[in-house]
């Protein structure tokens, strides 16, 4: 039997995304060739690909952002794999998924916990992971602080600006996948390009930026820090037909192999409760998504598709050099 409608599920066809981007003073005027956009001087540091603001491209829904279409049906597109929640939390997207260009060092920070974020208000905190799209020989990130730093050696390096002594320091290429969960001091250098998954959640408390003249929230990045967490690189693990490059609490993220094409039905891993939400983004080459109830969605490079879980099946085509990466949400206190 099935859990949606034959009209229903014809509504809720994958959509393309149009990124919504962000300026940040370490980023880049031109982000060729992932985003082509008019050089007019602004500094694009974040491409923010599954942001509420972010607006369907594509399909019956298109024009309409994402936090409407959340806000008017998150049953078709969460589906009922999703664990019940409150109607603020199904009224938005679980993850915010950002492409990241670093011209220059990013600010050191830290994120919250879900519990520390709630005590302020927020109604959750922020666990996120990179996977490393292009990358530059040398390049590298902060992830965490070395072993046996104190928090007050923290404090004294934001004083005296010699934080950066303390802080991990990976050497990354592309492909590889690092995990911050909340309560990490990290920090992004130039010459890589990032795709960060995370939860739907911008809090950034900064505890150094290099004199940019931004605001700092040392109390709070300090209450947040934890000397020791679980981020750094995590090995990938192989799978029939995918490579599982991070399975956590709150996202799980895939590199899919297309030989050709693949069903939609193929995508959903044994282990998954469905039918969900699922996020398909073209981190190289170029596919085609097709059904017999949608026009065909071509996805570029950069693009990224929603497949609601109320989606008709479709099939993945690979037009060329495809790497496609399959991000899915997760629930910490649901049942699995």
């Amino acid at each position: 039997m099935e859990i949606f409608s034959h009209s229903a599920s014809s509504a809720w066809a994958p959509f393309r995304l149009a990124p919504w981007f962000s300026e940040r003073p370490w980023g880049f005027s031109d982000l060729r060739p992932w985003y082509d956009l008019p050089a007019d001087g602004k500094l694009i540091g974040e491409a923010w690909l599954t942001g509420d603001q972010c607006i369907a491209a594509t399909g019956m829904h298109a024009g309409k952002t994402l936090g409407a279409l959340f806000a008017e049906a998150p049953e078709f597109l969460l589906g009922k794999a999703a664990p019940p929640s409150s109607e603020a939390e199904r009224s938005a997207s679980p993850l915010l998924i950002k492409v990241i260009f670093a011209k220059e060092k990013l600010s050191v920070q830290v994120h919250p916990d879900d519990a520390m974020a709630q005590k302020y208000g927020d109604p959750r905190g922020k666990t996120e992971c990179w996977y490393v799209l292009q990358a530059e020989p040398g390049s590298q990130v902060a992830c965490g602080l070395k072993p046996g730093v104190t928090l007050d050696e923290v404090k004294t390096g934001i004083e005296t600006g010699t934080l950066e002594h303390s802080l991990n320091m990976l050497d990354v290429a592309r492909g590889e996948l690092i995990f911050v969960d909340a309560g990490t001091v990290h920090a992004i250098w130039p010459g890589s390009i990032l795709l960060e998954t995370q939860q739907n959640c911008d809090l950034t408390y900064r505890m150094y930026d290099y004199g940019r003249g931004r605001e700092l929230l040392i109390q709070k990045s300090l209450e947040a820090t934890k000397l020791v967490t679980h981020a750094g690189k995590i090995s990938p693990r192989e799978l029939p037909g995918r490579t599982l490059l991070i399975e956590g609490d709150y996202f799980r993220v895939e590199r899919i192999a297309v030989d050709g094409s693949r069903t939609s039905a193929s995508l959903t891993g044994e282990d998954e409760p469905g039918p969900g939400l699922q996020y398909l983004f073209v981190a190289g080459g170029k596919a085609r998504i097709a059904g017999a109830r949608f026009e065909p969605l071509e996805l570029p490079m950069g693009a990224m598709a929603a497949v609601p879980a109320a989606s008709p099946e479709f099939g993945v085509e690979d037009l060329g050099g495809l790497n496609l990466i399959r991000i899915t949400p997760r629930w910490p206190h649901a049942s699995r």
